[in-house]
């Protein structure tokens, strides 16, 4: 019976038994190892002995302590406070330019506040909301507006504070904030979390060996979480905010269920940078006699916040100034600023300064006859940049689809520079570089991608692989791309020969001032009988595309 209970002992506890084994064993040899030495060396160790102890001890608890908090998961605790709505600043009132997603957001905000009225007649609440649009249009500005208006506390996550340095943190902290958002909507009715920038772990989830299990793992707890509300006991809501497109995302993640519904914020139109303008330039002193649909219209395709920085900006550069408000001046100066960067004191040579003069009245010229959609707002030999000079133009309106006759128009602006240097100096420069490399992509593309080409060839060749494509009909599409350059080259020399005088009255006034206002390109235009209604007809929309005015098609 004794040795039974000796073995049971020693079953349940060898492990403990081998560790104070070894303990006293080493213990043992210190101390024997220790009256070993001579006299001093004993006094010197023994002296040492408690600050050993004390460092040994110290790094022994933060072992531990890092041990037991990734076990418990006090190391990944969430830091995020909710934020009430009482706090939340910022309301319906502040949200401007982007009225149909502010319809969506109030009927999304009755849906919240209404629920027994949803589940009398069958419906279901709204779990998710997915807002989609380019960055600075107002995404999160919503999300607040939101939450202040449901009048429930508010949790804001990015989603890249998720995945983090160990393995499970971010399924850790799904599970620890819906269970706070939990908590809350036990206590106030409702709880919203707002996850920005969801793209970083919503993405399509990928299976390779080398990467992507630790977002994957994030991802499928966000899932599970967002499908396994219960409906009766929680009214939490996930709005997710990204720039990146809706079909990067994972389906999983946008099927109904989870984001039920999705808000397309884009940029503001004429009239909402017109209420945007009106709704910033209240928080500063300006001039009343500014014409904000003047600014409204030279800032197209601008963001909500690209417009409130260009009044941000304006009022710096009037503070320099030591004004007492801001004029038009400023606002002038403040999108150059933004839009081509700081002026530099360039010292260039007299032939330099010229050669850019004519090259940029090249440009000037053809786009102001030539191009059927866009106005000239600037033209300048400043150095601004890595630019040695520019000419501003945007279209008079939101275009979201290019003509071939916008294209064609393109291609001849970007020759326009190389053509004028070649006609006075019967030379040209290095300065033309990307000015032929946008051309190059507007012709490339036309022939290539949108069957705008002489000889129609139809269909987008661009997605067939190279390999794939007989050398017979690249060399006739890469011939038709050379053939538009070619057309288009002979187009604008003939006429630039034609308008030469107009030609040498726009560089002698750069040459003198360097830079030229709307107001005064128009003048001098106006002068030798030309107007900016010549050739800007309605074009018929042949190609639709996302429009970017300052990228080639």
């Amino acid at each position: 019976m004794w040795n039974r209970k000796v073995k049971m002992f020693w079953m349940n506890h060898w492990v403990k038994i081998l560790i104070i084994f070894g303990v006293v064993t080493l213990v043992s040899l210190a101390i024997v190892g220790l009256l070993s030495l001579e006299s001093y060396y004993l006094h010197m160790t023994l002296a040492q002995l408690p600050l050993t102890l004390l460092m040994g001890a110290i790094h022994a608890l933060i072992f531990a302590y890092v041990i037991i908090s990734m076990q418990t998961g006090t190391l990944l605790k969430l830091k995020k406070a909710p934020i009430k709505s009482e706090n939340v600043n910022a309301t319906f009132d502040d949200v401007k330019g982007i009225d149909e997603a502010k319809k969506e957001a109030l009927e999304v905000v009755e849906l919240i506040k209404d629920r027994t009225r949803i589940k009398k007649i069958g419906g279901k609440i709204i779990r998710g909301l997915l807002m989609i649009g380019p960055p600075g249009c107002g995404k999160t500005l919503l999300a607040k507006a939101i939450a202040k208006e449901s009048g429930i506390p508010f949790i804001s996550m990015a989603a890249s504070e998720f995945v983090e340095i160990f393995v499970g943190m971010g399924a850790s902290r799904v599970r620890k904030l819906f269970k706070k958002a939990r908590r809350l909507a036990y206590g106030y009715g409702a709880c919203i979390i707002f996850i920005d920038e969801i793209d970083a772990i919503g993405r399509g989830r990928t299976y390779s060996f080398m990467g992507g299990g630790e977002t994957n793992t994030t991802q499928n707890q966000l899932l599970v979480e967002m499908d396994g509300l219960k409906e009766r006991e929680e009214n939490i809501i996930i709005i997710g905010a990204t720039n990146a497109p809706e079909s990067i995302l994972d389906k999983a993640l946008l099927r109904p269920g989870r984001f039920d519904r999705k808000i397309y914020i884009d940029r503001p139109g004429l009239e909402g940078r017109e209420e945007l303008f009106h709704h910033y330039l209240r928080k500063v002193e300006h001039d009343p006699s500014i014409d904000i649909s003047r600014l409204a219209r030279n800032t197209v395709y601008k963001s909500a916040a690209d417009i409130e920085n260009i009044v941000k900006e304006a009022a710096l550069i009037a503070t320099r100034k030591s004004k007492e408000h801001v004029e038009w001046e400023d606002f002038s100066q403040a999108m150059d600023r933004i839009d081509m960067g700081i002026k530099h004191k360039r010292k260039l040579n007299e032939r330099e300064r010229k050669m850019t003069a004519y090259h940029e009245t090249g440009h000037l010229i053809v786009l102001y006859i030539l191009h059927p959609t866009d106005d000239v707002f600037k033209a300048s030999i400043a150095s601004r940049g890595g630019a040695l000079g520019a000419v501003l133009h945007q279209p008079r309106e939101e275009l979201f689809t290019t003509s071939k006759e916008q294209a064609l128009a393109n291609i001849k602006v970007c020759l326009g520079g190389y053509v004028a240097e070649n006609l006075k100096f019967s030379t040209t420069t290095t300065g033309v570089a990307d000015d032929f490399k946008k051309a190059m992509a507007h012709a490339h593309a036309m022939v290539w991608k949108f069957g705008m080409g002489s000889n129609d060839y139809l269909g987008d060749y661009s997605i067939i692989p190279e390999s794939q494509i007989s050398n017979e009909l690249k060399q006739k599409l890469n011939q038709e791309t050379q053939e538009i350059l070619q057309k288009c080259y002979q187009e604008v020399e003939n006429l630039l020969k034609k308008e030469w005088t107009i030609m040498e009255r726009f560089v002698s006034e750069l040459l003198e001032k360097e830079e030229l206002e709307y107001d005064e390109i128009e003048a001098i235009f106006a002068e030798y009988g030309k107007n900016n209604q010549k050739g800007k007809q309605e074009a018929t929309i042949t190609a639709p595309m996302n429009r970017d005015c300052t990228k080639p098609l």
